[in-house]
């Protein structure tokens, strides 16, 4: 599977979090030290980051903004 990367189309990104959830239903979800995941919150989580869709995106807040004076 092609890694997507936060360029990716949002259908793209949503199609790979089902795959992941799907993954996790039938059992077959591992983490990252190769056990099987059992919770949902961790599986959602994995899902997430699978699709690049974990991160946070920050905008700038007025106050950051330099002023010209």
């Amino acid at each position: 599977m092609p890694l997507l990367g936060t360029g990716a189309p949002l259908s793209a990104k949503k199609n790979r979090i089902a795959e992941e959830m799907r993954k996790f239903k039938m059992g077959t979800l591992k983490s990252s030290s190769g056990r099987p995941v059992t919770s949902r919150r961790q599986a959602i989580a994995i899902a997430l980051s699978e699709a690049g869709m974990s991160r946070k995106v920050r905008r700038s807040s007025r106050g950051s903004r330099r002023t010209r004076r």
